[in-house]
């Protein structure tokens, strides 16, 4: 009988994320994976530009079955960004150590414990993530933004964002919180143009925006649209209301100063002085300058996730296609099983004298 081949998983990893504790890990997730019927290997990204993206899609080219992002939000949007453009793209799969997690907890991975975010991939649960993508080919795979508050995250020290996590965050907020602006902008969305002024713009994919989880409450992991969000104040008064509001169950969706819109695609264009730079955040980093086009490529990847733990709210599931998805794989189950049988009779056979 012919040996069942072994699929083939790529483990990319940034050493220095979640002060260093994917380093003392590593051996213990390549079992586990071998445990799960991996063939795996590990690459260990470097301080290179597009380290991690371009190893991504190597693997991918290559033909691995799996491919495991080990780092916080930044090294996942970079193998994102290398499998992404690709017609055949591999699973994928992550493991948490970064400083504020927002896709792990988004997709009720473990965060911080390399060994129990492997293990997820043992329950062999997943979701076909709605994948964010902007001009030149740049991915986000959590949110996009532009407006003053939007900045903390490059004035904010990795050397502090690696001791203190999201507390840094928090601290360099409330310090960028009276210095918040209006700003003249445009915005083209499915349903229509908004043109105002806005002191913040939030464009999320899932429900997890900056650690908090009801920024964005009623966003879907796989629906095709963005949750765009659009604040019209530059108030201190009123913006700390609003903070308010987004901490008691995000009630702040219906307030007057927020315009909240569900659209698959949409268009930043800055209006006003043309000397007036709008800085676009991608996944917490620096994603170039407005005008920008976002579009929402619905189902994109296949991402491992702990689907037991995630509200039924989150996920859109097409009854149909579940349907045909289950019969395609018992066919490919019977059909396995009786290429396995025809093999065992050939062998039988050619030992008979």
């Amino acid at each position: 009988m012919v040996a069942k081949k072994l699929k083939r998983a790529r483990l990319i990893y940034n050493p220095t994320s979640g002060q260093e504790i994917m380093k003392k890990n590593v051996a213990d997730v390549l079992d586990i994976l071998e445990g799960f019927g991996y063939e795996t290997s590990a690459f260990r990204t470097t301080p290179d530009k597009d380290s991690a993206k371009n190893e991504a899609a190597r693997a991918a080219k290559a033909g691995f079955d799996l491919v495991i992002a080990a780092g916080g939000d930044g090294t996942i949007n970079e193998v994102v960004s290398g499998i992404a453009p690709l017609r055949k793209r591999p699973k994928m799969a992550i493991i948490p150590t970064g400083t504020t997690n927002d896709f792990a907890r988004a997709l009720k991975i473990p965060r911080g414990n390399p060994i129990e975010a492997a293990q997820m991939i043992g329950k062999n649960q997943s979701i076909h993530m709605d994948i964010g993508r902007a001009y030149n080919n740049k991915y986000f795979i959590n949110i996009a933004a532009a407006g003053s508050l939007t900045e903390l995250t490059y004035s904010v020290p990795s050397q502090l964002k690696t001791m203190f996590g999201y507390l840094a965050y928090l601290v360099k907020g409330a310090e960028l919180l009276p210095r918040v602006r209006n700003v003249p902008v445009k915005v083209v969305h499915d349903h229509g143009v908004f043109e105002g002024k806005v002191s913040m713009i939030f464009v999320a994919l899932t429900n997890s925006v900056g650690g908090f989880e009801t920024i964005a409450p009623d966003a879907k992991l796989d629906d095709g649209q963005f949750t765009l969000i659009l604040v019209k104040t530059a108030n201190l008064f009123e913006l700390t209301g609003l903070i308010r509001l987004v901490l008691t169950g995000g009630r702040h969706i219906n307030h007057k100063k927020i315009e909240y819109i569900k659209t698959s695609y949409l268009q930043i264009i800055p209006q006003g002085e043309k000397s007036k730079r709008m800085m676009i955040n991608l996944d917490g980093e620096y994603g170039g300058d407005a005008p920008i086009e976002l579009y929402n490529l619905k189902n994109h990847i296949e991402f491992f996730a702990n689907t037991d733990e995630i509200s039924d709210d989150a996920i859109t599931l097409d009854t149909e296609e579940l349907v045909l998805e289950a019969i395609a794989q018992k066919f490919a189950r019977e059909a396995e099983h009786l290429e396995g049988s025809k093999n065992e009779e050939e062998g039988d056979s050619g030992n008979t004298v």
